[in-house]
């Protein structure tokens, strides 16, 4: 596994760098923004994490332009705890954030989570497994793959993971919290919006991102469902 540390604090880059070497990740590591998208485009790492104040290129754009060629798990990291920057770090493809200080162990057990969530999904024969269809929606989630009209819809590992969540209990209400403990895990702690701010960015590519989308519904007050697609 390929990761990539973008941080200007010498420090806490190092620091970063040890914990994942420790957990056997090839390393890159960078404190330079534009620096930053020629090492993703080199390395192809598996996980980033970005600082949102950087030197350059700030995070904010980072993320925007790793978000045109790469499908990388993709933690913030910001030393600003208002709720502004965490949701323009998530608006720009961030799955994940953290504020500054915070422990490394909490990184890599939330990296770790990311990481195991495509091998929770592919176990063949299973419910998983199956292509299923909600009216020009089909999602198949044992290849990971999403069609709209045919044509293939490029989403995000954690957009998908929404999705596939949603989608394999159609009928159901799911909360944030449920959806949380499905995709970050368990033990994720953090503001729980987050789910909102991923859930808009799945209908802004398979819809027109109204709260009335045809393919995800808002249940005021509980949460979400998949709907018919019609």
């Amino acid at each position: 596994m390929r990761a990539l540390i973008v941080e200007d604090e010498e420090a806490l880059a190092g620091l970063l760098v040890s914990y994942f070497e420790r957990d056997g990740f090839d390393v890159s590591s960078t404190g330079d923004g534009l620096m930053a998208v020629d090492l993703a485009r080199q390395v192809d790492p598996d996980v980033v994490v970005l600082d949102l104040g950087l030197p350059g290129l700030d995070g904010v754009e980072v993320c925007r332009q790793l978000r045109t060629f790469s499908d990388a798990y993709l933690v913030m990291v910001t030393a600003r705890s208002d709720e502004v920057d965490t949701l323009i770090g998530l608006s720009v493809g961030a799955d994940d954030y953290l504020t500054k200080p915070f422990s490394p162990r909490e990184l890599m057990a939330r990296v770790q989570a990311m990481l195991r969530r495509p091998r929770l999904l592919a176990h063949e024969g299973s419910a998983l497994a199956r292509a299923d269809s909600f009216g020009k929606l089909t999602i198949d989630r044992a290849g990971r793959d999403v069609w709209l009209d045919g044509e293939p819809v490029a989403l995000t590992r954690t957009e998908f993971d929404l999705l596939a969540a949603l989608s394999e209990r159609p009928k159901i209400v799911l909360t944030r919290r449920q959806l949380i403990n499905h995709v970050w895990g368990p033990t994720w702690v953090g503001d729980e919006h987050l789910v909102d701010v991923h859930i808009g960015h799945l209908r802004r590519k398979l819809d027109d991102g109204a709260a009335d989308s045809r393919f995800i519904r808002t249940v005021r007050g509980v949460g979400y469902r998949m709907g018919a697609g019609a």
